[in-house]
C-alpha cells in the first residue's frame, strides 16, 4: 500500500506542475542544529531576529510537529525565459529578481500544496486514524533546503541554494508534513565539484566560504529584509539591483538542465524585466501598491523599495537621473532621503 500510494503521489504531484516529489523523515537532517547555531553565532542573520527566535523549530523539524512521520518535499520550476543578467548592463533600469517579476509564489505554491494534501487525505480516508497533513512554503521555521537534500530533491550548492541535476536551481521548494509513514528516498550527494561560479560572481562577497552565506552582505537580504540605510561601503556594490539578486543562481552551470515553468503566472511581466529607474523613483505609496499588487515586492513597502531604486540611481553614472534623486532629498522617510542625497553626491553635475 505505501509504495503504491507513493507512486500515485508522485504522479499526482506531476499533474499539479511540480518537477520533483521526494520523501524523507523529519529527523533526517541531524546536521542542521549545529550549522544553524554557527550561522547565528556569527551574526550572519543580520536583522532577521526571527531566525534566532524560532531556531528550536528550524533546527529540528521533528519539533515543529512531533506527530509527523514523513515529509514530502516538492520542487516547482520558475526558470526564466529571458536572460536575467542582461538588465545588469542597463544602468538606467532596475534589476528585479526573477521570482518576483510576476505573481507571489507563496500563494501559487501553497494552493498546489493544499490540493495535493487534500488528495493525500482522501487516499487515506479509510485508515484509522485518518492521515493528517500540514503544508509549508517559505513562511514557517522549516529547513526546506536541508530537507530537500535529505529527500533527494537536490543538494545545497556552494551558494547554499538547492541545486538539481535535473532542473538546475530555478525552483520553489514546498513541503507537506504528514502522519503517514511513507517510504523515503535516498538523499542527494553534492555535485558542485571544483566549480566556484556562484561564489566568484557575487558583487558583495557574501560567501565567507563555500556553503556559507553572510546574509548581511547578500544583495537579496539588503534589498528586501534590511531596514533603514544600507552601509555606504555596500551601496556601490548593489549596482542596479532593486529587489533581490539572481547573480549566484544564474551563474550555476547546472541550469543547462532547467525545466520550463509550468505556470504562466511565473512568466515575467514585460514592465518588470527592466523597469526604468526614473519612473520607479517617483512612486508614491498608492502608486507602489497599484504597480505591485499581487507581487511579493509589495511586502517591503514603498519606502524600502524607493531607497533601493535611489541606490541604483547613484550607481548609474547617469547625470540625467540626478534631477530625479534631488526631488527626493527631503522625502518624509529618512532612509529614502539619505539614499537620495547619497545618489546626488555620486552623480556628475
Amino acid at each position: 500500500m505505501d509504495e503504491t500510494l507513493k507512486r500515485r503521489l508522485v504522479t499526482q504531484a506531476q499533474a499539479e506542475g511540480f518537477v520533483a516529489c521526494r520523501i524523507c523523515r523529519p529527523s533526517d537532517v541531524p546536521q542542521v542544529p549545529e550549522r544553524l547555531a554557527a550561522f547565528l553565532a556569527a551574526g550572519y542573520h543580520g536583522q532577521m531576529g526571527w531566525m534566532a527566535e524560532r531556531s528550536h523549530w528550524r533546527g529540528d523539524p521533528a519539533a515543529l510537529w512531533p506527530d509527523a512521520r514523513s515529509v514530502i518535499m516538492l520542487a516547482e520550476s520558475y526558470a526564466p525565459e529571458h536572460d536575467p543578467t542582461e538588465v545588469l548592463q542597463q544602468t538606467d533600469r532596475g534589476a528585479i529578481s526573477v521570482y518576483a517579476q510576476n505573481r507571489d509564489y507563496h500563494d501559487l505554491v501553497k494552493k498546489r500544496l493544499k490540493r495535493l494534501a487534500r488528495w493525500l487525505i482522501a487516499q487515506g480516508s479509510d485508515l484509522n486514524p485518518p492521515p493528517e497533513v500540514k503544508v509549508f512554503v517559505d513562511t514557517a521555521p522549516v529547513p526546506e533546503k536541508a530537507l530537500g537534500q535529505a529527500a533527494g530533491l537536490g543538494w545545497q550548492g556552494k551558494h547554499t541554494n538547492l541545486v538539481s541535476r535535473d532542473w538546475g536551481n530555478w525552483a520553489f521548494i514546498g513541503s507537506i508534513f504528514t502522519t503517514l509513514d511513507l517510504p523515503v528516498d535516498p538523499p542527494e550527494r553534492d555535485h558542485c565539484g571544483s566549480c566556484r561560479a556562484c561564489l566568484d560572481v557575487c558583487p558583495t562577497n557574501a560567501f565567507p566560504a563555500p556553503y556559507q552565506l553572510d546574509a548581511r552582505r547578500c544583495i537579496s537580504y539588503l534589498t528586501i529584509e534590511h531596514k533603514g540605510p544600507v552601509d555606504e561601503d555596500l551601496r556601490s556594490r548593489l549596482g542596479n539591483h532593486i529587489y533581490g539578486c539572481d547573480d549566484c543562481l544564474a551563474a550555476c552551470p547546472w541550469n543547462k538542465f532547467a525545466v520550463a515553468a509550468s505556470d504562466m503566472r511565473y512568466a515575467a511581466r514585460e514592465d518588470l524585466i527592466a523597469p526604468r529607474l526614473a519612473e520607479l523613483a517617483m512612486l508614491d505609496d498608492a502608486g507602489f501598491r497599484a504597480l505591485f499588487s499581487g507581487s511579493p515586492i509589495k511586502r517591503i513597502g514603498r519606502d524600502r523599495f524607493v531607497r533601493n531604486v535611489l541606490y541604483a540611481i547613484g550607481n548609474s553614472g547617469d547625470a540625467a537621473l540626478g534631477a530625479v534623486a534631488r526631488r527626493l532629498t527631503d522625502d518624509p522617510d529618512a532612509a529614502v532621503a539619505d539614499a537620495a542625497r547619497w545618489a546626488v553626491r555620486r552623480l556628475p553635475g
